[in-house]
Protein backbone atom coordinates (compact mmCIF):
# COMPACT_ATOMS: atom_id res chain seq x y z
CA UNK A 1 0.00 0.00 0.00
CA UNK A 2 1.25 3.49 -0.82
CA UNK A 3 1.17 5.57 2.31
CA UNK A 4 -0.68 8.86 1.95
CA UNK A 5 1.37 11.52 3.67
CA UNK A 6 0.88 15.20 4.15
CA UNK A 7 3.01 16.18 1.16
CA UNK A 8 1.22 13.92 -1.28
CA UNK A 9 -2.10 15.23 0.03
CA UNK A 10 -1.10 18.80 -0.63
CA UNK A 11 0.26 17.91 -4.07
CA UNK A 12 -3.20 16.76 -5.14
CA UNK A 13 -4.78 19.80 -3.54
CA UNK A 14 -7.52 22.02 -4.81
CA UNK A 15 -7.48 24.09 -7.94
CA UNK A 16 -8.94 27.45 -7.10
CA UNK A 17 -10.02 29.95 -9.70
CA UNK A 18 -7.40 32.62 -9.35
CA UNK A 19 -6.22 31.01 -6.11
CA UNK A 20 -2.79 30.05 -4.88
CA UNK A 21 -3.26 26.30 -4.43
CA UNK A 22 -1.61 23.69 -6.59
CA UNK A 23 -3.47 22.39 -9.66
CA UNK A 24 -4.82 18.98 -10.72
CA UNK A 25 -8.06 18.80 -8.72
CA UNK A 26 -11.04 20.73 -10.03
CA UNK A 27 -14.23 21.60 -8.15
CA UNK A 28 -16.28 18.44 -7.80
CA UNK A 29 -13.20 16.22 -7.78
CA UNK A 30 -11.78 14.52 -4.72
CA UNK A 31 -8.70 14.94 -2.61
CA UNK A 32 -9.61 11.82 -0.69
CA UNK A 33 -12.91 10.55 -2.01
CA UNK A 34 -15.51 8.34 -0.34
CA UNK A 35 -14.25 5.45 -2.50
CA UNK A 36 -10.60 5.87 -1.59
CA UNK A 37 -8.55 2.78 -0.80
CA UNK A 38 -9.91 1.36 2.45
CA UNK A 39 -6.81 -0.69 3.25
CA UNK A 40 -6.08 -0.74 6.99
CA UNK A 41 -3.39 1.63 8.20
CA UNK A 42 -0.27 -0.18 9.42
CA UNK A 43 -0.49 1.44 12.87
CA UNK A 44 -2.79 3.61 15.01
CA UNK A 45 -1.35 6.62 13.16
CA UNK A 46 -4.13 8.80 11.85
CA UNK A 47 -6.20 8.63 15.03
CA UNK A 48 -6.70 11.49 17.45
CA UNK A 49 -7.02 11.42 21.20
CA UNK A 50 -9.18 14.46 21.88
CA UNK A 51 -11.60 14.28 24.77
CA UNK A 52 -15.23 14.14 23.69
CA UNK A 53 -17.59 16.91 24.76
CA UNK A 54 -20.83 15.13 25.62
CA UNK A 55 -20.56 12.17 28.00
CA UNK A 56 -20.82 11.38 31.68
CA UNK A 57 -18.62 9.20 33.82
CA UNK A 58 -20.07 6.14 35.54
CA UNK A 59 -18.68 3.66 38.03
CA UNK A 60 -15.87 1.23 37.21
CA UNK A 61 -14.41 3.44 34.45
CA UNK A 62 -17.58 3.12 32.38
CA UNK A 63 -19.03 6.12 30.55
CA UNK A 64 -22.36 7.02 28.97
CA UNK A 65 -22.24 8.97 25.72
CA UNK A 66 -24.68 11.89 25.63
CA UNK A 67 -24.12 12.98 22.04
CA UNK A 68 -26.83 11.00 20.27
CA UNK A 69 -30.03 9.16 21.24
CA UNK A 70 -28.22 5.82 21.46
CA UNK A 71 -26.66 6.89 24.77
CA UNK A 72 -24.05 4.16 24.45
CA UNK A 73 -22.70 2.80 27.72
CA UNK A 74 -19.06 2.09 27.01
CA UNK A 75 -16.67 0.13 29.18
CA UNK A 76 -12.96 0.78 29.53
CA UNK A 77 -11.08 0.10 26.23
CA UNK A 78 -14.35 -0.15 24.32
CA UNK A 79 -15.97 2.02 21.64
CA UNK A 80 -19.47 3.31 21.05
CA UNK A 81 -21.77 2.27 18.21
CA UNK A 82 -20.21 4.80 15.81
CA UNK A 83 -16.79 3.16 16.12
CA UNK A 84 -14.91 6.42 16.35
CA UNK A 85 -15.18 7.20 20.08
CA UNK A 86 -13.26 5.20 22.65
CA UNK A 87 -13.22 4.95 26.42
CA UNK A 88 -9.72 4.94 27.91
CA UNK A 89 -9.55 4.67 31.69
CA UNK A 90 -12.95 6.34 32.08
CA UNK A 91 -12.23 9.22 29.70
CA UNK A 92 -14.10 9.28 26.40
CA UNK A 93 -12.11 10.30 23.33
CA UNK A 94 -12.93 11.13 19.74
CA UNK A 95 -10.51 9.31 17.46
CA UNK A 96 -11.20 11.40 14.35
CA UNK A 97 -10.62 15.01 15.36
CA UNK A 98 -8.56 16.66 12.58
CA UNK A 99 -8.27 13.41 10.59
CA UNK A 100 -10.27 13.60 7.36
CA UNK A 101 -10.77 10.59 5.12
CA UNK A 102 -12.46 12.63 2.37
CA UNK A 103 -12.04 16.20 1.15
CA UNK A 104 -13.55 17.72 -1.97
CA UNK A 105 -14.70 20.96 -3.50
CA UNK A 106 -18.39 20.59 -4.41
CA UNK A 107 -21.17 22.79 -5.72
CA UNK A 108 -23.48 23.70 -2.84
CA UNK A 109 -26.32 22.29 -4.95
CA UNK A 110 -24.83 18.81 -4.53
CA UNK A 111 -25.60 18.76 -0.80
CA UNK A 112 -28.39 19.61 -1.81
CA UNK A 113 -28.94 23.11 -0.50
CA UNK A 114 -30.99 25.12 -3.01
CA UNK A 115 -31.77 28.23 -0.96
CA UNK A 116 -28.27 28.78 0.43
CA UNK A 117 -25.74 30.74 -1.63
CA UNK A 118 -26.69 29.14 -4.97
CA UNK A 119 -23.91 28.74 -7.49
CA UNK A 120 -21.16 28.77 -4.85
CA UNK A 121 -18.64 26.10 -3.86
CA UNK A 122 -18.38 24.22 -0.58
CA UNK A 123 -15.15 22.73 0.77
CA UNK A 124 -16.43 19.35 1.93
CA UNK A 125 -14.85 17.08 4.53
CA UNK A 126 -15.70 13.80 6.24
CA UNK A 127 -14.28 11.30 8.67
CA UNK A 128 -15.12 7.63 9.04
CA UNK A 129 -18.10 6.53 11.10
CA UNK A 130 -21.85 6.91 11.53
CA UNK A 131 -24.42 6.51 14.30
CA UNK A 132 -26.88 4.82 11.94
CA UNK A 133 -26.60 1.88 9.57
CA UNK A 134 -28.87 2.75 6.65
CA UNK A 135 -29.17 -0.14 4.23
CA UNK A 136 -29.12 2.24 1.26
CA UNK A 137 -26.07 4.29 2.29
CA UNK A 138 -24.21 5.58 -0.77
CA UNK A 139 -21.00 6.23 1.16
CA UNK A 140 -20.93 3.04 3.20
CA UNK A 141 -17.20 2.55 2.46
CA UNK A 142 -16.44 5.36 4.92
CA UNK A 143 -19.58 5.58 7.06
CA UNK A 144 -19.76 1.91 8.05
CA UNK A 145 -16.11 1.37 8.95
CA UNK A 146 -13.79 2.31 11.77
CA UNK A 147 -11.32 5.17 11.27
CA UNK A 148 -8.28 2.89 11.10
CA UNK A 149 -9.83 1.09 8.12
CA UNK A 150 -9.58 4.10 5.78
CA UNK A 151 -6.82 6.42 4.71
CA UNK A 152 -6.78 9.56 6.82
CA UNK A 153 -4.85 12.81 6.61
CA UNK A 154 -4.16 15.27 9.39
CA UNK A 155 -6.23 18.32 8.49
CA UNK A 156 -6.83 20.53 11.54
CA UNK A 157 -9.63 23.10 11.65
CA UNK A 158 -7.46 26.11 10.79
CA UNK A 159 -6.13 24.38 7.68
CA UNK A 160 -9.61 23.36 6.56
CA UNK A 161 -10.64 27.00 6.82
CA UNK A 162 -7.54 28.08 4.89
CA UNK A 163 -8.16 25.54 2.11
CA UNK A 164 -11.77 26.65 1.88
CA UNK A 165 -10.74 30.27 1.56
CA UNK A 166 -8.03 29.60 -1.02
CA UNK A 167 -10.33 27.42 -3.14
CA UNK A 168 -12.89 30.20 -3.38
CA UNK A 169 -15.43 28.22 -1.37
CA UNK A 170 -18.02 30.26 0.49
CA UNK A 171 -18.69 27.47 2.95
CA UNK A 172 -17.30 24.37 4.61
CA UNK A 173 -19.59 21.35 4.37
CA UNK A 174 -19.53 18.48 6.87
CA UNK A 175 -20.89 15.63 4.81
CA UNK A 176 -20.53 12.20 3.12
CA UNK A 177 -20.53 10.18 6.36
CA UNK A 178 -22.39 11.46 9.47
CA UNK A 179 -20.84 14.63 10.89
CA UNK A 180 -22.50 14.11 14.26
CA UNK A 181 -19.87 11.44 14.97
CA UNK A 182 -17.05 13.92 14.31
CA UNK A 183 -18.90 16.57 16.31
CA UNK A 184 -15.90 18.16 18.05
CA UNK A 185 -13.91 18.41 14.80
CA UNK A 186 -16.92 19.95 13.03
CA UNK A 187 -17.56 22.43 15.82
CA UNK A 188 -13.94 23.59 16.02
CA UNK A 189 -13.73 23.86 12.22
CA UNK A 190 -16.92 25.92 12.03
CA UNK A 191 -15.45 28.34 14.58
CA UNK A 192 -12.18 28.52 12.65
CA UNK A 193 -14.04 29.08 9.39
CA UNK A 194 -16.17 31.86 10.82
CA UNK A 195 -13.02 33.77 11.78
CA UNK A 196 -12.10 33.80 8.07
CA UNK A 197 -15.58 34.71 6.89
CA UNK A 198 -16.32 31.14 5.72
CA UNK A 199 -19.77 29.78 6.51
CA UNK A 200 -20.47 26.20 7.60
CA UNK A 201 -23.18 23.79 6.45
CA UNK A 202 -24.03 20.46 8.04
CA UNK A 203 -25.32 17.50 6.01
CA UNK A 204 -26.80 15.13 8.58
CA UNK A 205 -29.49 12.64 9.47
CA UNK A 206 -30.26 14.72 12.55
CA UNK A 207 -29.85 11.84 15.00
CA UNK A 208 -28.53 13.89 17.91
CA UNK A 209 -29.51 14.94 21.40
CA UNK A 210 -30.91 18.36 22.20
CA UNK A 211 -27.97 20.03 24.00
CA UNK A 212 -25.20 19.24 21.48
CA UNK A 213 -27.65 20.04 18.66
CA UNK A 214 -28.36 23.51 20.03
CA UNK A 215 -24.67 24.23 20.54
CA UNK A 216 -23.96 23.21 16.96
CA UNK A 217 -26.80 25.31 15.57
CA UNK A 218 -25.27 28.39 17.19
CA UNK A 219 -21.96 27.86 15.36
CA UNK A 220 -23.06 26.93 11.83
CA UNK A 221 -25.06 28.67 9.11
CA UNK A 222 -27.24 26.04 7.44
CA UNK A 223 -28.29 22.43 7.95
CA UNK A 224 -29.64 19.84 5.54
CA UNK A 225 -31.38 16.93 7.21
CA UNK A 226 -31.91 13.59 5.49
CA UNK A 227 -35.37 12.70 6.75
CA UNK A 228 -35.46 8.98 6.12
CA UNK A 229 -39.18 8.23 6.46
CA UNK A 230 -42.28 9.08 8.46
CA UNK A 231 -42.62 5.67 10.10
CA UNK A 232 -40.92 4.18 13.12
CA UNK A 233 -40.68 0.84 11.31
CA UNK A 234 -38.52 2.25 8.52
CA UNK A 235 -36.14 3.89 10.96
CA UNK A 236 -35.84 0.71 13.01
CA UNK A 237 -35.65 -1.84 10.18
CA UNK A 238 -33.74 0.10 7.54
CA UNK A 239 -31.66 2.59 9.53
CA UNK A 240 -31.28 0.91 12.96
CA UNK A 241 -32.47 4.10 14.62
CA UNK A 242 -35.59 5.84 15.96
CA UNK A 243 -37.91 8.37 14.32
CA UNK A 244 -38.90 10.56 17.29
CA UNK A 245 -35.43 11.99 18.05
CA UNK A 246 -35.16 13.17 14.43
CA UNK A 247 -38.59 14.79 14.59
CA UNK A 248 -37.53 16.50 17.82
CA UNK A 249 -34.35 17.75 16.13
CA UNK A 250 -36.43 19.18 13.27
CA UNK A 251 -38.68 20.97 15.73
CA UNK A 252 -35.58 22.45 17.34
CA UNK A 253 -34.44 23.66 13.91
CA UNK A 254 -37.80 25.25 13.18
CA UNK A 255 -37.54 27.34 16.34
CA UNK A 256 -33.86 28.26 15.98
CA UNK A 257 -33.96 30.63 13.02
CA UNK A 258 -31.13 28.85 11.19
CA UNK A 259 -31.63 28.03 7.51
CA UNK A 260 -32.40 24.36 6.88
CA UNK A 261 -33.68 22.09 4.15
CA UNK A 262 -34.96 18.51 4.09
CA UNK A 263 -34.26 15.58 1.80
CA UNK A 264 -36.52 12.54 1.54
CA UNK A 265 -34.98 9.66 -0.41
CA UNK A 266 -37.92 7.78 -1.92
CA UNK A 267 -37.12 4.06 -1.68
CA UNK A 268 -39.46 1.80 -3.70
CA UNK A 269 -41.73 -0.42 -1.53
CA UNK A 270 -40.21 0.86 1.72
CA UNK A 271 -41.11 4.53 2.21
CA UNK A 272 -43.04 5.42 -0.97
CA UNK A 273 -46.57 5.05 0.37
CA UNK A 274 -48.28 8.23 -0.80
CA UNK A 275 -50.76 8.32 2.08
CA UNK A 276 -47.87 8.32 4.51
CA UNK A 277 -46.05 10.99 2.50
CA UNK A 278 -49.19 13.14 2.67
CA UNK A 279 -49.31 12.74 6.45
CA UNK A 280 -45.66 13.73 6.63
CA UNK A 281 -46.27 16.85 4.55
CA UNK A 282 -49.21 17.82 6.75
CA UNK A 283 -46.97 17.52 9.79
CA UNK A 284 -44.25 19.58 8.12
CA UNK A 285 -46.62 22.39 7.16
CA UNK A 286 -48.18 22.44 10.63
CA UNK A 287 -45.03 22.07 12.73
CA UNK A 288 -42.12 23.23 10.57
CA UNK A 289 -43.80 25.71 8.24
CA UNK A 290 -44.65 25.82 4.56
CA UNK A 291 -41.40 27.49 3.46
CA UNK A 292 -38.99 24.67 4.40
CA UNK A 293 -37.55 23.33 1.13
CA UNK A 294 -38.26 19.62 0.67
CA UNK A 295 -36.31 17.51 -1.82
CA UNK A 296 -37.78 14.18 -2.96
CA UNK A 297 -34.77 12.36 -4.39
CA UNK A 298 -34.35 9.27 -6.49
CA UNK A 299 -33.01 6.07 -4.95
CA UNK A 300 -30.48 3.96 -6.84
CA UNK A 301 -29.61 0.38 -5.77
CA UNK A 302 -26.78 0.63 -3.27
CA UNK A 303 -25.06 -1.14 -0.37
CA UNK A 304 -27.58 -3.61 1.17
CA UNK A 305 -30.56 -2.71 -1.04
CA UNK A 306 -29.26 -3.74 -4.44
CA UNK A 307 -32.34 -5.91 -4.89
CA UNK A 308 -34.61 -2.88 -5.32
CA UNK A 309 -35.09 -0.92 -8.57
CA UNK A 310 -34.40 2.81 -8.96
CA UNK A 311 -37.28 5.02 -7.91
CA UNK A 312 -39.73 5.62 -10.77
CA UNK A 313 -39.68 9.30 -11.67
CA UNK A 314 -43.48 9.19 -11.50
CA UNK A 315 -43.24 8.41 -7.76
CA UNK A 316 -41.11 11.51 -7.18
CA UNK A 317 -43.52 13.61 -9.20
CA UNK A 318 -46.52 12.34 -7.27
CA UNK A 319 -44.80 12.98 -3.94
CA UNK A 320 -44.02 16.52 -5.08
CA UNK A 321 -47.64 17.06 -6.15
CA UNK A 322 -48.85 15.93 -2.73
CA UNK A 323 -46.48 18.26 -0.91
CA UNK A 324 -47.63 21.19 -3.02
CA UNK A 325 -51.27 20.23 -2.46
CA UNK A 326 -50.67 20.28 1.29
CA UNK A 327 -49.31 23.82 1.08
CA UNK A 328 -45.52 23.45 0.92
CA UNK A 329 -44.01 26.24 -1.17
CA UNK A 330 -40.66 24.81 -2.26
CA UNK A 331 -40.65 21.17 -3.29
CA UNK A 332 -38.00 19.60 -5.50
CA UNK A 333 -37.31 16.47 -7.52
CA UNK A 334 -33.74 15.31 -6.96
CA UNK A 335 -31.32 12.98 -8.75
CA UNK A 336 -33.17 13.51 -12.05
CA UNK A 337 -31.05 16.10 -13.92
CA UNK A 338 -33.06 18.28 -16.25
CA UNK A 339 -36.38 17.74 -14.48
CA UNK A 340 -38.59 20.81 -14.11
CA UNK A 341 -38.79 20.00 -10.41
CA UNK A 342 -35.18 21.17 -9.99
CA UNK A 343 -36.15 24.83 -10.37
CA UNK A 344 -37.16 27.20 -7.60
CA UNK A 345 -40.51 28.79 -8.40
CA UNK A 346 -41.96 31.89 -6.83
CA UNK A 347 -45.02 30.70 -4.86
CA UNK A 348 -46.80 33.96 -5.73
CA UNK A 349 -46.37 34.34 -9.53
CA UNK A 350 -45.03 30.83 -10.32
CA UNK A 351 -42.12 32.20 -12.37
CA UNK A 352 -38.71 30.50 -12.12
CA UNK A 353 -36.57 32.48 -9.69
CA UNK A 354 -33.63 30.05 -9.68
CA UNK A 355 -33.21 27.71 -12.66
CA UNK A 356 -31.08 24.57 -12.45
CA UNK A 357 -29.90 21.62 -14.49
CA UNK A 358 -28.20 19.20 -12.13
CA UNK A 359 -25.70 21.21 -10.10
CA UNK A 360 -25.58 24.10 -12.58
CA UNK A 361 -27.47 27.37 -12.14
CA UNK A 362 -29.10 28.35 -15.45
CA UNK A 363 -31.21 31.31 -14.34
CA UNK A 364 -31.07 33.72 -11.43
CA UNK A 365 -34.15 35.90 -11.15
CA UNK A 366 -33.71 37.08 -7.60
CA UNK A 367 -32.97 40.63 -6.53
CA UNK A 368 -32.25 41.32 -2.86
CA UNK A 369 -33.89 38.01 -1.95
CA UNK A 370 -37.09 38.83 -3.84
CA UNK A 371 -38.68 37.52 -7.01
CA UNK A 372 -37.59 39.79 -9.87
CA UNK A 373 -41.03 39.50 -11.47
CA UNK A 374 -43.41 40.24 -8.58
CA UNK A 375 -41.09 41.27 -5.69
CA UNK A 376 -42.37 38.43 -3.48
CA UNK A 377 -39.75 37.57 -0.81
CA UNK A 378 -38.16 34.13 -1.35
CA UNK A 379 -36.90 32.59 1.91
CA UNK A 380 -33.24 31.61 1.97
CA UNK A 381 -29.67 32.82 2.39
CA UNK A 382 -28.86 34.44 -0.92
CA UNK A 383 -25.71 36.44 -0.16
Amino acid sequence: MVELNRRSFIKCSLAATGGILLPNVLPGESLLGPNADASPLPSPAGLSWVEAKYYKKLEHKEIECELCPRKCKVGDRERGYCGCRENQEGVYYTLVHSYACSANVDPIEKKPLFHFLPGTKAFSIATAGCNMNCKFCQNWEISQVRPEQVRNIYLPPEEVAAYAQQSGSKSIAYTYSEPIVFYEYMLDTAIAGRKKGIKSVVITAGYINHDPWMELIREVDAIKVDFKAFTEKFYEDICHAKLKPVMDALLDLSKSGIWYELVYLVVPTLNDDMKNIREMCKWMVGDLGKDVPLHFTRFHPMYLLKNLPPTPVSSLERAREIALEEGMNFVYVGNVPGHLGEHTYCPECRQIVVGRIGYTITQMNLKNGKCKFCQNPIPGVWS
